[in-house]
């Protein structure tokens, strides 16, 4: 036989379990002791989304060091300048057709990466200055604050939950022949007009070897070629404000948010980022991702689901030759330029190489975006 409740009952029986529900989720919103708002601990998995608001945590994977090795000075020479694509007005990039999916006003209305959700997740106690030198195998930083730069010369090294703010030619750099860099929820940056190149600062992360870094959850700003590779994982990164200069040259210093200059032995991956470059087109803009045959031919890049913005243009796609570059679901923002970039969308993409593919991205307006092919 079946019971009835009554009405007055059952909505009795629900807003128990929403007041259950609320404590559950308000029982564990304590924000109040992390700088970036997030729950602080000084146990953090190396790996971890999120850190846990208690209790211990696994400690970082056997034969990690806490020593560091230091040079006794910063290099003399700077790393090899990277070449610049030449600017070509050609290609807008944009089309006008009818806008295919929704507007979106900003990256956090779309769920893109910001300062929120980027950078160190834990107090930083450790203070220290000056150029350091990586030579310890399965290194984990943690909880640095360094004025300075880090040079890795070791594999498997970890820079986590930390803030650099570098006087050199980069934030942090792998050297050739050494692999597993990894660079996770931390802030690079610097101070504009301090740096070597004629008071500017070059690269961010730069990647001299051959194997693949994973830089992902930091918050980058001031560099002039922000994330330097041919082959890493890059992803939920917020690249943002960087600082136009006049290099040793003479010149304004292009600058792009993602740099690869060709030649990559291994893959490329740009996912889920909010790439802001915001300097204007007197000022040395090239791209928010510069994908650039200087070096050797581009090839194996994934660029998916991106918030991308400014530069002269927005994506440089590899030029003539270039094979296997897969650009999906990506917002191009007008928030700098009506075409995202200066002079349009998208410039030197090899629309007949072999995997190439060019599918689902759109103007932060709507408009869907139809790349021309590279002349």
């Amino acid at each position: 036989m079946l019971r009835r409740t009554s009405r007055n009952s059952l909505a009795g029986l629900l807003l128990a379990a929403l007041l259950a529900v609320v404590g559950v989720a308000c029982s564990g919103s304590d924000k109040s002791a992390s700088p970036q708002g997030r729950p602080a601990s000084s146990h953090c998995p190396d790996d971890a989304l999120t850190c846990p608001a208690s209790g211990s945590s696994p400690s970082p994977s056997a034969g990690a060091s806490t020593a560091v090795g230091e040079a006794t000075a910063k290099p003399s020479t700077s790393p090899s300048a990277t070449g610049r694509a030449t600017l070509s007005a050609s290609a807008s990039g944009a089309s006008d057709k009818p806008a295919a999916k929704a507007a979106c006003a900003s990256p956090r209305a779309c769920g893109f990466p910001d300062a929120d959700t980027t950078g160190p997740r834990i107090p930083l106690t450790h203070h220290k200055t000056g150029y350091k030198a990586i030579r310890t195998n399965g290194m984990v930083i943690r909880g640095w604050d360094l004025a300075g730069s880090l040079d890795i010369y070791a594999n498997n090294v970890t820079v986590i939950d930390s803030k650099i703010t570098s006087d050199s030619w980069w934030g942090v750099n792998l050297r050739p022949g050494y692999s597993g860099l990894r660079v996770l929820h931390s802030t690079i940056t610097a101070v504009p007009g301090k740096g070597p190149d004629n008071g500017g600062v070059d690269y961010a992360v730069s990647n001299m070897a051959t194997s693949s870094v994973e830089v992902g959850w930091c918050d980058v700003s001031v560099f002039g070629d922000a994330l330097a590779m041919g082959q890493g994982n890059l992803h939920d990164n917020y690249v943002h404000d960087l600082a136009p200069f006049i290099n040793r040259g003479g010149e304004w210093q292009h600058t792009n948010a993602v740099i690869s200059s060709g030649g990559n032995t291994g893959r490329l991956i740009i996912r889920h980022n909010t790439l802001l470059n915001p300097t204007s087109l007197k000022e040395g803009a090239s791209g928010s991702i510069g994908l650039f045959a200087d070096t050797g031919v581009v090839r194996n890049v994934t660029v998916d689901h991106n918030w991308i913005a400014g530069g002269a243009y927005a994506l440089y796609g590899g030029d003539t030759g270039a094979t296997g570059i897969k650009v999906t679901d990506n917002v191009f923002s007008t928030q700098y330029h009506r075409n995202s970039g200066g002079y349009g969308v998208v410039a030197h993409w090899n629309e007949g190489g072999a995997g190439n593919v060019w599918s689902n991205n759109r103007m932060s307006d709507g408009r869907p975006v139809t790349p021309e092919p590279s002349s």
